[in-house]
């Protein structure tokens, strides 16, 4: 049992003795409850403590775990991931400037050749990387030129970036095959997500355009006109910017 008594004090009479027993009795009483709740605590962890240790232990596996895999698993599949992606985008670029064989490359770029993989195959083998994320997008691309549309619809669709250029042109990717396919209103959505997307001097007029386009192709003249005339106004050196007054006439009539 715990006690506690003041040192140097002595009661000068009965009522401050029995004061100071009170007192005292009161103390006891506060530190009994505390001896008897640290006994509880003890006797519950002792108890349980297997289960208490499981719990640690069980949470420093899950965490040397995490460590793990990131650093000898997902390191390792992401470096190797990239090095493929190499060369199936080497065959698309050779497919972007050929004038022959633009069909046969594109082809090489899918589905890989002289062993390597292509676009499809890091897609399938290295989910969860960057590398088939940007695979995603160069499939898609591919799908676009050979004109697949469907194809490419589905593969850009899958591709996540947020990418000022990338992402946009992804968008704007899906918007063209939807043009493609005759579905104007699917089109010029897609071509106000690319414009949305990001604000940059490469892709915001060129999807500019193509949305007042469509939207005129629509019969929405005043969206058109708004569009054109942001791209005379914000990007008047543009490419899109050269003979916008005539579109933004014919927009108005």
């Amino acid at each position: 049992m715990a006690t506690y008594k003041r040192r140097g004090f002595k009661p000068k009479n009965k009522a401050e003795e029995a004061q100071v027993e009170e007192q005292d009795s009161t103390t006891a009483e506060v530190f009994n409850t505390l001896d008897e709740s640290a006994s509880k605590t003890e006797a519950w962890v002792q108890k349980n403590q297997n289960y208490i240790l499981g719990v640690i232990g069980a949470i420093a596996v899950g965490v040397l775990a995490f460590l793990g895999y990131h650093q000898f698993i997902q390191k390792p599949k992401e470096a190797t991931a990239a090095n493929e992606l190499f060369y199936p985008q080497q065959y698309f670029d050779q497919a972007l400037a050929s004038e022959t064989a633009k069909d046969s490359l594109f082809a090489m770029a899918l589905n890989g050749a002289e062993g390597k993989y292509g676009f499809l195959d890091i897609i399938e083998e290295y989910s969860g990387t960057k590398a088939a994320n940007l695979a995603k997008y160069s499939a898609g691309m591919t799908y676009l030129n050979l004109q697949k549309y469907e194809e490419a619809i589905a593969h850009l669709e899958n591709f996540s970036s947020d990418d000022a250029v990338l992402g946009a042109m992804a968008k704007g990717g899906i918007g063209d095959a939807f043009s493609q396919l005759n579905q104007s209103e699917d089109a010029l959505d897609y071509y106000e997500k690319a414009v949305a997307h990001s604000d940059n001097e490469f892709t915001t007029p060129r999807f500019l355009y193509k949305a007042g386009v469509m939207a005129l192709k629509l019969g929405q003249k005043d969206k058109a006109v708004g569009y054109f005339e942001r791209i005379k106004e914000d990007y008047p050196n543009s490419q899109e910017g050269s003979g916008i007054d005539a579109l933004i006439g014919m927009a108005k009539n």
